[in-house]
């Protein structure tokens, strides 16, 4: 589908799934094509899930954030097509996903 097509089908209400848009299957990708080192940082959430998935025959690794596993197996399976897909497992986030990403306010001094 062209791009002029995707903004019709959404103009009419139509749900399109964009493989290139993560938040239309529902994910975030936190770390793209990084490394195992890099992703056992625990301040990630922990609803974070580590992807193993092939691209031109080298294997990259994504950390991303669903509520869903077949939502992110749905994304990389459309973005890079069958067999890309080599493994998903737990990440080593041990964040609350509600306060994940939260900055405290500034609170006014009270007089």
């Amino acid at each position: 589908m062209s791009v002029a097509q995707l903004e019709k089908e959404k103009e009419m209400g139509s749900n399109v799934i964009n493989p290139s848009d993560p938040s239309s299957y529902g994910c975030q990708i936190l770390l793209e094509n990084t490394t195992l080192e890099l992703v056992k940082d625990s301040s990630f959430p922990n609803d974070a899930y580590l992807i193993w998935y092939d691209v031109e025959g080298e294997t990259r690794m994504d950390l991303c954030r669903t509520s869903k596993r077949v939502n992110l197996f749905d994304l990389y399976y459309d973005k890079y097509g069958p067999g890309s897909v080599k493994k998903i497992d737990f990440g080593y986030g041990r964040t609350n996903p509600k306060l994940w990403g939260y900055k405290s306010s500034d609170k006014k001094k009270r007089k």
